[in-house]
């Protein structure tokens, strides 16, 4: 099933939501389906909102 953030009232750190990216890259081989393009884009606004809105700094 999927791990996507469980409601909009928690808040996780910007490493737990990069934890879940890394593992769905890892599942899925380096090659996202069209599911897992949409979890990973809802995870990397989870992870912007995290951050700051720092995305530059993590590159």
């Amino acid at each position: 099933m999927s791990r996507s953030p469980r409601s909009s009232d928690s808040t996780r750190t910007a490493a737990a939501v990069n934890e879940e990216i890394r593992d769905l890259w890892q599942r899925s081989g380096g090659c996202l389906s069209p599911e897992d393009e949409e979890q990973y884009q809802r995870l990397l606004v989870e992870w912007a909102a995290a951050t700051g809105g720092s995305a530059r700094s993590a590159a």
